[in-house]
């Protein structure tokens, strides 16, 4: 049985996202093909994903200093163990759906928030002499992204980041091949959207068998 996070970043839901209908779609075929696998939903507009700020920075410090769990203040232990919690449950996970819009060329910032969180040396990653070394090897990671314009190819391609920040993240736990899912143009082309958004979700349902 595999362990699969679904983690969405948008405020809207499937009704009016077409991110999220296509991960919906996703997630139900995949559901569907693989009935004995924990599939497990992770909102971040609706869960409270600590920012790296003073606190976590002062209650990181207190604990690498020795200080006892006990010593750290409210809000130092509270981000910490937020942290720790969302952590864990990555590692522990086998497999990583990530769905966003593209927002400013990337994507919401709660994801970034949540990217941060997870980034945790002698968790996801350790340092080496010769670098950065990734501890997540042997997991899978897609991410379904819905863009107003077409960004696959042609000189707006470039200026796509949220797919390539992902990416850098994954390769950095040791995920190096970030499948993407890409729903484009439906802003762009608007008397093209229905037909956009419906062979999204038909190659969303043929990728959740394989994945």
């Amino acid at each position: 049985m595999a362990t699969v996070l679904h983690i969405t970043a948008h405020p809207h839901d499937h009704q009016t996202s077409y991110s999220m209908a296509v991960g919906k779609a996703f997630i139900d075929a995949y559901r569907e093909a693989n009935p004995q696998d924990e599939v497990i939903p992770i909102d971040l507009y609706r869960v409270q994903v600590p920012h790296i700020d003073a606190d976590v920075f002062s209650g990181w410090g207190k604990l690498r200093s020795g200080q006892e769990f006990s010593t750290l203040t409210s809000d130092e232990s509270a981000k910490v163990n937020a942290i720790n919690g969302f952590t864990e449950q990555f590692i522990a996970a086998d497999k990583y759906v990530f769905v966003t819009p593209m927002w400013n060329f990337s994507f919401p910032p709660v994801m970034k928030a949540y990217l941060d969180a997870l980034c945790i040396a002698g968790k996801t990653f350790k340092y080496t002499e010769s670098g950065p070394v990734g501890l997540l090897n042997g997991k899978k990671a897609l991410h379904i992204q819905a863009r107003g314009g077409v960004y696959s190819e042609g000189p707006a391609a470039p200026m796509e980041s949220g797919h390539r920040y992902i990416g850098i993240i994954m390769g950095f736990f040791g995920i190096p091949d970030l499948q993407g899912l890409f729903v484009e143009g439906h802003n762009q082309f608007p008397d093209k959207a229905a037909q956009i958004k419906a062979d999204a979700i038909k190659r969303a349902e043929e990728l959740a068998r394989t994945f």
